[in-house]
């Protein structure tokens, strides 16, 4: 079937023939083939001569045609009946050219080492390129597998396979290495991350020593005040109690109740403590662990730390606060405007022999007068101010009596 192929395509463009033609010399072209080779012959002239001369493009042979041209050559209609129906059929096996539709690809382009069809020649991009049929350019590319095979197979591929080891080997050392560089990574924070967590736990054991210290501290007087408080309500329910009782057991229970209160009483009081923690965790922690580098974490010593007392007064009723508070603002006040009558007498006295000799050095009658009325003032005000010091102070003494 592909000799029968070959049969069926034109020896000049390489194409399932088109309108065949055949010459005197028995060989058969496409018509507008022929047409070309007559063109590029140059046989043309003025005046139409009786016969053209042609050479066969296959054998060469010199023949004469009507002067009609091509057009006299008669046609293969045996072959143009055969090449119809071989149109018609399918046939699957023959390979043609992906540009052109059911033209076979039965010529090789010396260009672009490619199979092409006719078409491709005469009117596609190969046209114009070196050509050869398919078994010449068989046989020249017979030898090239072997060719190519020993070229795989020379000394350049000798050492593919070390090559390949080498770098497998240098492969896994590379993965090992960082395998390990993991694993270091992991034990140094497994360290610190112990370190840390010990450090944590030195912490909280020194806190809650300290929590401790303030337990002991202040439960024993918390226990006795609440004791107290509890004889307290005891004492008011028997002092309430006894004014249902009868004379006789009134007089036997008061100087008991009595007694117990007074011992009440003068049970001292605990004083009420402001408790500090010394050093404070915030400033042990921005001071030195902030400052600190990573590997000198285990250097770093917890501190000892304890709990410091500050004392502060009693919480005193509303009433004895307030009276207090007067006592000591009267004082204030007193003390105060007594300072400020100090240095008005004082310095009154001076401005008074000032401007006194000031006046009779330098000033006239009206001056003198001036003198005399800013004296009386300075008088006035200190007048003043004796019998204002004297009503405050009555005032702040009748407020602190009641």
């Amino acid at each position: 079937m592909y000799n029968f192929e070959d049969e069926l395509t034109c020896p000049i463009c390489y194409s399932i023939f088109e309108d065949p033609r055949v010459l005197p010399c028995s060989h058969t072209f496409c018509r507008n083939c022929l047409e070309n080779v007559l063109q590029a012959s140059g046989n043309f002239y003025i005046w139409r001569p009786l016969r053209i001369p042609l050479k066969c493009p296959n054998c060469r042979s010199s023949i004469e045609i009507a002067p009609t041209g091509i057009e006299s050559l008669p046609v293969n209609f045996a072959l143009r009946a055969i090449i119809e129906k071989y149109q018609q059929e399918d046939h699957p096996h023959i390979v043609t050219c992906p540009e052109h539709y059911r033209q076979p690809l039965n010529v090789y382009c010396l260009l672009d080492k490619k199979l092409v069809c006719g078409q491709c020649l005469t009117i596609g991009q190969h046209h114009g390129h070196p050509i050869d049929d398919l078994q010449s350019a068989y046989l020249k590319e017979k030898d090239t597998p072997q060719k190519l095979l020993e070229q795989l197979t020379d000394t350049h591929w000798t050492d593919l396979t070390s090559l390949i080891e080498k770098l497998e080997e240098q492969k896994s050392h590379s993965e090992k290495m960082v395998q390990n560089e993991k694993e270091v990574v992991f034990q140094y924070f497994k360290e610190l991350s112990d370190t840390l967590e010990q450090k944590k736990k030195m912490f909280l054991i020194a806190l809650c020593e300290v929590g401790n210290l303030i337990n002991q501290e202040y439960t024993p007087h918390i226990e006795r005040i609440k004791e107290m408080r509890e004889q307290q309500l005891e004492l008011m329910t028997l002092t309430a109690s006894l004014r249902e009782e009868t004379p006789l057991k009134f007089l036997e229970k008061v100087d008991d109740v009595r007694q117990r209160v007074q011992v009440l009483k003068q049970r001292p009081l605990p004083e009420v403590q402001c408790t500090e923690i010394c050093p404070r965790v915030n400033q042990v922690l921005k001071e030195d662990w902030n400052r600190t580098e990573i590997g000198q974490i285990k250097k770093l010593i917890i501190p000892e730390m304890k709990i410091s007392l500050k004392r502060m007064p009693h919480s005193w009723p509303d009433d004895v606060k307030e009276v207090e508070f007067f006592k000591i603002l009267n004082i204030v006040i007193i003390t105060l405007i007594s300072m400020v009558l100090m240095l008005i007498l004082f310095f009154n006295q001076h401005i008074i022999t000032f401007l006194y000799e000031m006046t009779l050095l330098c000033f006239s009658e009206v001056s003198l007068f001036v003198y005399q009325s800013l004296s009386n003032s300075l008088q006035d005000l200190q007048n003043i101010l004796c019998h204002t010091l004297y009503l405050l102070k009555e005032f702040m003494w009748n407020i602190a009596s009641h």
